[in-house]
């Protein structure tokens, strides 16, 4: 048998793609890679294929960046993944590689602001076998009822150099939340995919299927992707935290988080990219629906997070804001991109944080959120498009053709879902994610 290692990218739609090679080739692969086609950007999560400017033209190569090459061993198998990022065959960046999109938006962040930053993405599941198991809503006998699995994945996540933090039965039915610990730069979206694929690897070893679906049932909860952000300086210190900033956030911060809130109507589109994401973006919810700022609020859109220190020192190291309005649907990479540009659009515009909120803003008219500078986000993905589209600052942040082609995109995905009602549609995206 020849071991394979598997090159992949994960692209527009958040699907892990790529081709597999020979584990002895890993050298050459480096320098030269796999090679890749254009249009498979087009390439949606239900494997239509959208519109697509390149048609049958073109070539490109998937370059494996070794630092990023895993495996997970279980008893009669391991595999192994690498991912990488897409060039041109000379050797330049593709404008629709996510990965270098992030790399751009990391790259822009620290020669604006002179930070880099420490991100982690948290994760929740479910499992499609029912155990119907009930009043188990973060019970331990829910809990002991896949422990061994749980057990499985936090040390194959160990194994390929992550820092794994904790696992739980969530509150939904056969819902599950995995946290790893927080990483600097692209590390930080590389991780969210590789935990993906690892739990979905884990499942199947046990005679599960794993599913990142936005929502499975209309009437039960949704599984978010909430995005934990810090900022350190050019000395690795932290650089998130001032004691006598609003709600303790640095000057830094706290236009950042402004810059975040004020575009996040338009990046929605990039950060929770289903149809069905936007049963889940809705009052009462624990999710996010307006784009306010929460102390500790877990209905906020973004949210500053409690420590557990008590000294300055560590508070700083610990102190992080939260991304609420995003779910597996996103590529983590595309996601922390669009994240990143609106913060530093906030750094360059002088922005300063927002009070934080403390009431339920359904209770508010239009009018009165108005007053206030606060939206209701985009209830549907068409409208989280047609946002998208608008707003010329956030379509400037990458390459001319991006915002056309992440369009026609998603609009392929609309279209295979148009005659589907809401569960069928639950369905297709339990499927494919």
């Amino acid at each position: 048998m020849t071991p394979l290692i598997f090159a992949a990218t994960n692209d527009l739609a958040g699907k892990t793609r790529g081709k597999a090679f020979p584990a002895d080739q890993m050298e050459k692969r480096l320098k030269r890679g796999v090679g890749w086609t254009p249009t498979n950007v087009q390439i949606n999560c239900f494997d239509g294929i959208a519109d697509s400017p390149f048609g049958a033209l073109g070539d490109l190569l998937l370059i494996p960046d070794a630092t990023t090459h895993v495996q997970a061993t279980f008893d009669n198998r391991t595999e192994q993944l690498v991912l990488g990022d897409i060039v041109s065959l000379d050797g330049e960046p593709w404008a629709f590689c996510t990965r270098s999109l992030l790399k751009t938006a990391l790259a822009r962040l620290k020669g604006v602001a002179g930070v880099n930053l420490l991100s982690a993405f948290e994760h929740e599941f479910q499992l499609k076998r029912n155990l119907n198991l009930t009043g188990e809503a973060f019970g331990r006998t829910g809990f002991e009822a896949r422990r061994e699995l749980c057990e499985t994945l936090m040390f194959q996540l160990s194994n390929a150099g992550f820092s794994p933090d904790s696992i739980m039965k969530e509150y939904g039915p056969n819902q599950y939340e995995v946290v790893i610990g927080p990483e600097e730069g692209v590390r930080s979206a590389d991780a969210a995919v590789i935990l993906r694929e690892f739990t979905r690897s884990c499942a199947r070893e046990f005679g599960e299927e794993a599913t990142f679906t936005p929502i499975r049932d209309p009437a039960s909860v949704g599984n978010g992707v909430h995005i934990h952000m810090s900022f350190l300086d050019q000395n690795g210190d932290p650089a998130t935290y001032d004691a006598n900033g609003p709600c303790g956030m640095s000057k830094m911060t706290g236009a950042f988080a402004a810059g975040v809130l004020k575009y996040m109507d338009s990046i929605l589109a990039i950060t929770a990219p289903s149809v069905v994401s936007y049963l889940r973006l809705t009052p009462h919810r624990w999710s996010a629906a307006y784009n306010n700022l929460g102390f500790r609020d877990r209905e906020a859109s973004l949210r500053v997070c409690p420590v557990t220190a008590k000294d300055p020192a560590s508070i700083a190291r610990q102190f992080n804001i939260e991304y609420r309005a995003a779910d597996a649907a996103a590529c983590p990479h595309l996601a922390l991109a669009a994240i990143v540009h609106s913060g530093v659009q906030g750094i360059e515009e002088g922005l300063e944080a927002p009070e934080p909120t403390e009431e339920d803003l359904s209770l508010l008219s239009s009018t009165e959120l108005a007053d206030r500078g606060y939206t209701r986000l985009p209830e549907t993905l068409e409208s989280a498009l047609e946002k998208f589209n608008a707003n010329q600052t956030l379509t400037g942040w990458f390459p001319e053709s991006f915002a056309a082609v992440y369009t026609a995109h998603k609009r392929s995905e609309i279209a295979h879902l148009s005659e589907m009602d809401t569960a069928q549609q639950c369905t297709a995206y339990e499927e494919t994610y």
